[in-house]
């Protein structure tokens, strides 16, 4: 997802954007995957999930101060609205991510 994507995709969605930011040789990242997939899934409509390779994409991981991987932003009305860093359970992004959706 490049740059003018993201703004459309992201910062332009009606919906709140969960976007987590992850690198293809983070183990931790692979591990949550299904806690943030499970999460979008549940929530439908109400919110979209992306992916953002930081090794690809390294001017948007700069630009949302992402240092630590996995990070995980939600944006909300072309804001980011709440950060979960590392590896942590499902119910640690859903406590997080639960009053924007």
């Amino acid at each position: 997802m490049g740059a003018a994507r993201f703004e459309q995709d992201v910062l332009g969605s009606p919906v709140p954007v969960i976007v987590d930011f992850w690198a293809p040789w983070c183990r931790p990242c692979d591990a949550i995957e299904p806690h943030l997939v499970g999460l979008a899934d549940e929530w439908g409509e109400r919110v979209r999930l992306v992916r953002v390779n930081v090794d690809e994409e390294a001017g948007l991981s700069a630009r949302y101060g992402v240092l630590s991987l996995p990070t995980v932003i939600l944006f909300a009305e072309g804001e980011p609205k709440a950060t979960v860093h590392g590896a942590q359970p499902r119910s640690r992004f859903e406590r997080a991510f639960a009053d924007f959706v």
